[in-house]
């Protein structure tokens, strides 16, 4: 009984360190219809969590942007410049964010300047719960 019960409990640790995410960041394509549903072109920045570690983060900038990760101790600083202030048009930028135990806050910084979002939403996965 006590060797199932250590198999299983070393099991469930390897399966919970596989599940665990990593800090990343990409741009992303193709938004999930989910996700789409929830973004607003009214506002400039807007970070929805999709029910785990991770976050699309939305970006309505003027022209082209660079972006960029700088993580510092608990926080990721996410880091936009946009290489055509000038320019009219708007242009829709999606990344998807994941974040690991270590950050706890998300910081967003535009051409140097830190900006807050100006939605914050969770879609959550069908069945769960807050």
């Amino acid at each position: 009984m006590k060797k199932m019960f250590v198999s299983v409990l070393f099991a469930m640790l390897i399966l919970s360190a596989c599940n665990s995410s990593k800090l990343s960041f990409s741009e992303i394509e193709n938004v999930p219809r989910k996700i789409e549903e929830h973004i607003d072109s009214n506002l400039k920045l807007q970070s929805i969590n999709d029910g785990t570690k991770g976050y699309y983060i939305i970006f309505h900038s003027i022209g082209e942007i660079e972006a960029d990760l700088d993580p510092q101790d608990n926080i990721v600083n996410i880091i936009f410049n946009e290489l055509n202030p000038q320019d009219k048009d708007i242009k829709r930028n999606v990344y998807y964010l994941t974040i690991d135990s270590t950050h706890d806050t998300i910081n967003v910084l535009v051409n140097g300047e830190e900006i807050p979002f100006d939605e914050a939403t969770i879609v959550l996965q069908k069945g769960a719960f807050l």
